[in-house]
């Protein structure tokens, strides 16, 4: 009867083994088979806005490839101003001799610049302002003011994001100073989550912004 016992136990052993082993062979195969997630990012907009600045937050997928710039500032291209003041780093290739036209402030000037250096950051990883889902920027008050310029700064940050109208996919004109509105220098629909804040001082002598981004490759590509 003992060894009866023992035999049928053996038995019902090796069959659960089996048939463990058939489950565990057809959940890999399931896995194997079940498509990859195609979800790269998503801004999270407020309803009924069809032009708004920036999103109340971004979800990113969880195999999405993210690449973080560090923090970049306008490049030095003014060599009519002297060394280290804001004015040098007007960029010559926007503003001819440096000279800023009526109503665009050096917080703006030096915005467009920054935001320049960093699409050229970005191109050079295989990357677009498109690709951008969150953005900070550090803000220092010109000489002789007692606050950050945020007015200026977010009509440099319109001339490279959030210019298109959502609804109707047209591109929204955006001022430069005090001009009358015109085409962006840049059209992009993307609308990354962002913070811009006043700090007491920059790094670098003279520099008014300072921004760093996080894009997010699209979906199958990697970083370079």
């Amino acid at each position: 009867m003992k060894s009866f016992r023992t035999k049928a136990v053996t038995a019902a052993l090796a069959a659960s083994a089996l048939i463990a082993g058939a489950a565990s062979c057809s959940s890999e195969e399931a896995a194997a088979e079940a498509p990859g997630s195609t979800f790269v990012s998503k801004s999270v907009l407020e309803a009924g806005e069809a032009n708004p600045m920036i999103a109340q937050g971004v979800a990113i997928g969880g195999g999405t490839a993210v690449y973080k710039s560090s923090g970049i500032g306008p490049g030095a291209s003014n060599k009519a101003a002297p060394e280290g003041t804001p004015e040098s780093y007007i960029d010559t290739d926007v503003f001819a001799g440096g000279a800023l036209p009526a109503g665009v402030t050096i917080t703006e000037a030096q915005g467009i610049n920054a935001l320049k250096r960093i699409r050229d950051n970005l191109e050079a990883q295989g990357l677009t302002l498109e690709d951008v889902v969150t953005m900070r920027v550090f803000l220092d008050n010109a000489p002789g003011t007692d606050r950050a310029d945020y007015a200026g700064w977010n009509r440099a940050y319109r001339q490279f994001f959030a210019n298109t109208n959502l609804e109707t996919g047209d591109t929204e004109l955006v001022p430069l100073g005090t001009a009358e509105p015109a085409a962006p220098m840049e059209r992009n629909s993307a609308r990354p989550s962002r913070f811009a804040l006043e700090v007491a001082s920059l790094p670098a002598t003279g520099w008014l912004v300072e921004v760093e981004v996080d894009a997010v490759y699209p979906d199958g590509e990697e970083p370079q």
